[in-house]
């Protein structure tokens, strides 16, 4: 990102802006309140997220109540507090993405007709698509250390993968986090070109319960950017061969 002269400020928070002739200042803190230098830009794109569309959609007609974020409760079947109301996607909790609403929506008719529809929420995978893609799915490290669980990390560069380096686009790394004494996935994270494709192999992986050594002893194609996801399950369990 450096090399595009992105710059990212952690940790940071906007407390108001002013529009200029010459441009937009915006005044920036950090969480623990200390104030930093304004940052003078020619144009400031806001974009803070979704909230649910469930105004005007009668709602109160037919006794459902919304949260105080606006969204429908739902149970573990898809289920309203209506019978026969079902509700998904963008109108109840969890990740605001079109797969995750699409998953939902598969489940809740199978719910309908009886044969136990299913949305795993920890393999629903995440992808901002920027130059190079970034994707995860699962758990975070600072979400295993705050739940006391003990893991390991792997971690593969595209520097030393053979056809990203043909393709003269090795920036990126993934990294992979594991359960430390059962070596099941827990969590995959990469950047790098086409990571929005490569992550799909995690999400499977993942909803089937594997292992970074069932990814790191099954046969990848050579040369694909998919050895580096192989080689980082390798560095999550023993070693990778490439680095």
């Amino acid at each position: 990102m450096k090399k595009q002269g992105l710059e990212f400020l952690l940790s940071t928070k906007v407390t108001g802006g002013n529009v200029t002739a010459s441009g937009v200042t915006v005044n920036i803190e950090s969480v623990k309140g200390d104030k930093l230098a304004p940052i003078s830009a020619d144009y400031v794109l806001v974009s803070t997220g979704r909230r649910p569309f469930t105004n005007n959609l009668g709602l109160n007609n037919v006794g459902i109540q919304t949260d105080k974020f606006g969204r429908i409760p739902i149970d573990g079947h898809l289920k309203t507090s209506v019978k026969n109301i079902y509700a998904i996607g963008d109108v109840v909790a969890g990740p605001m993405l079109a797969h995750k609403s699409e998953e939902e929506g598969i489940a809740a008719i199978e719910n309908i007709l009886g044969v136990g529809g299913h949305v795993n929420y920890d393999a629903i995978p995440g992808v901002v698509y920027t130059h190079p893609e970034v994707a995860s799915v699962g758990k975070t490290e600072e979400e295993l250390i705050a739940a006391k669980v003990d893991y390991k990390k792997g971690k593969f560069p595209f520097s030393a993968n053979s056809r990203a380096r043909t393709n003269n686009d090795t920036d990126g790394v993934i990294k992979i986090l594991t359960d430390k004494k059962t070596d099941r996935i827990l969590g995959i994270h990469m950047i790098g070109s086409a990571a929005g494709e490569m992550i799909a192999e995690g999400v499977l992986g993942m909803e089937y319960g594997a292992c970074a050594e069932d990814i790191a002893r099954t046969c990848h194609a050579h040369p694909t950017l998919s050895e580096a996801f192989k080689e980082a399950c390798m560095d999550a369990y023993d070693k990778p061969i490439h680095f």
